[in-house]
């Protein structure tokens, strides 16, 4: 029985340590050598002052590795693991790189450029997030009701962990706080939520300290891992349930985005 109980903690606890410990590495990486020069990934942050977006492409990767790597996990699901954080991390990171001038913002904005026959930046990460989405989704489930409802989880909790990187700590705290219940599960759930948790805890002082933000990457990424930590643990109820939340918030994105600003 303390064998069984030690190899729980440990599902945990290892996904937990890698994600900030490879999180880390990549991040000090990062800021020794940018990939491009330093320039291209500097930004203006909410108070003028000039971060790095390097948080993002770390916590990508340590998550990433992290969600492959935990033990006990299903083939399927370190698969799906991998695409889908690795895929809306990278998809955040393009919008990063080649949308930071555009002032559009928001699911209109950028289906009406696509109206338009313009493909904005925002509109390779919404469409390609929610293929990486689906397809995790379809990976995770058997039956089509329940790939689709997982996709539209995935895709969604990534969708919402952006809406909340609006000023420094509250995307990274809104995954601690949110993945920490899911520490508690048995199974995929509880090393899945450990994974995105290590990450936003290895960048959570530079990011509240406005020397790095996790900007779209990091958003995206963080949020899809956890959306998968939930699509594990939940049958078609849960699911429904949390896919619905999540498409509210959707639809309010900009009040879910001041009210997290006003905190």
């Amino acid at each position: 029985m303390a064998a069984v109980a030690g190899g729980r903690v440990s599902g945990r606890i290892s996904p937990l340590l890698g994600a900030a410990g490879a999180t880390r590495a990549v991040y000090t990486a990062l800021r020794k050598r940018p990939p491009g020069g330093a320039v291209l990934w500097e930004r203006k942050n909410y108070a003028g002052r000039t971060v790095n977006l390097h948080a993002g492409l770390a916590t990508t990767t340590g998550t990433a590795l992290a969600a492959v790597t935990a033990p006990g996990l299903p083939a399927r699901t370190r698969a799906a693991g991998a695409l889908a954080v690795l895929a809306a991390g990278g998809c955040g990171a393009y919008d990063d790189v080649f949308g930071a001038s555009d002032p559009r913002r928001g699911f209109r904005a950028h289906i009406s450029a696509l109206r338009q026959k313009e493909v904005t930046s925002g509109t390779v990460k919404l469409f390609g997030i929610g293929a990486a989405g689906l397809a995790a989704g379809a990976l995770l489930k058997e039956r089509p009701a329940d790939k689709v409802l997982a996709g539209v989880v995935i895709a969604g909790s990534a969708h919402l962990v952006n809406l909340l990187d609006v000023r420094p700590g509250r995307a990274v705290g809104a995954v601690l706080a949110i993945g920490a219940p899911g520490l508690l599960r048995r199974g995929p759930a509880g090393a899945l939520s450990a994974a995105p948790m290590g990450a936003a805890a290895a960048v959570l002082g530079d990011d509240v300290g406005e020397r790095t933000m996790i900007g779209d990457a990091g958003a995206h990424a963080l949020g899809a891992a956890l959306g998968l930590a939930i699509v594990t643990g939940n049958g078609r109820r849960g699911l429904a349930a949390h896919a619905a939340g999540l498409i509210a918030a959707a639809a309010a994105g900009d009040r879910v985005s001041r009210a997290a600003a006003a905190l």
